[in-house]
């Protein structure tokens, strides 16, 4: 009963709607501290290629760190195809954004990550910013998966990592410590330095190595932001010597 009510579209457009209405509260009525805004601004105008990376946990204000409005360079988000999928593609749309479908495969059953890689590196190539959570939709927490390398080796498009926090918040006992803010207090937006792409020819070593700085940026960040607003840091999942080769989602 509880699945096929998730499964509606009208169910998943009402909660979405309400969660995005949630979510634009909440970044009007914060305070917010930003910390190196300066590395994202050539993205947002002019089509620059870019894949903007942000932790599973922090979907909430995502938005933040972004720049909406006219001229401004549109950007997707990369969201599985599950119940809860669509729910938060309509709260994604509330909030200005879109969003393009699509996940690793589980059980050997195909979820459209390899469409959903394709569409995404098109969207690069006419001007469109993409974004996706690298340790989604399952984990480990905090660790990349290759998926958001692979996008920017395909589309020859930077990564730029970002992280919010708030000092206000329910934090809870998922698998992701998803972060759910407060509003009417104060907040921080931090911007990791862009990473360029590997090499079209780049393979093994290489692109482990840009997994691994994407990695340690995002937890760097993720760790500065917490810090700003004197809220406790979540810490990453042990390390998982296992590294998807699909792409990752909210």
């Amino acid at each position: 009963m509880l699945k096929a009510l998730f499964g509606h579209p009208v169910f998943q457009f009402l909660v979405g709607r309400a969660i995005g209405l949630y979510m634009l509260l909440v970044a009007v009525t914060t305070r917010w501290e930003r910390v190196n805004q300066a590395a994202a601004e050539p993205f947002w105008r002019g089509g620059a290629r870019v894949v903007m990376c942000a932790w599973h946990g922090r979907f909430m204000q995502l938005h933040r760190l972004w720049f909406f409005g006219a001229n401004a360079t549109k950007i997707r988000m990369l969201i599985s195809r599950s119940r809860e999928g669509g729910i938060v593609t309509h709260a994604a749309r509330m909030v200005g954004g879109d969003v393009v479908r699509g996940s690793a495969a589980k059980r050997g059953q195909q979820k459209g990550g390899r469409e959903a890689v394709r569409e995404m590196v098109r969207l690069i190539d006419e001007g469109v910013a993409v974004s996706i959570t690298p340790d989604g939709p399952r984990g480990p927490r905090m660790r990349a998966s290759i998926g958001a390398v692979q996008i920017a080796k395909m589309a020859q498009a930077a990564l730029l990592p970002v992280a919010w926090s708030t000092h206000g918040r329910k934090l809870f006992d998922s698998w992701d410590r998803f972060i759910l803010p407060l509003p009417f207090g104060r907040g921080a937006l931090v911007w990791g330095d862009p990473i360029p792409p590997p090499p079209p020819n780049a393979r093994g070593a290489e692109m482990e190595q840009v997994r691994q700085r994407l990695e340690d940026e995002l937890n760097r960040i993720t760790t500065e932001a917490d810090r700003l607003v004197g809220a406790v840091r979540v810490e990453p999942a042990p390390r998982d010597e296992s590294v998807s080769v699909e792409p990752a989602t909210t």
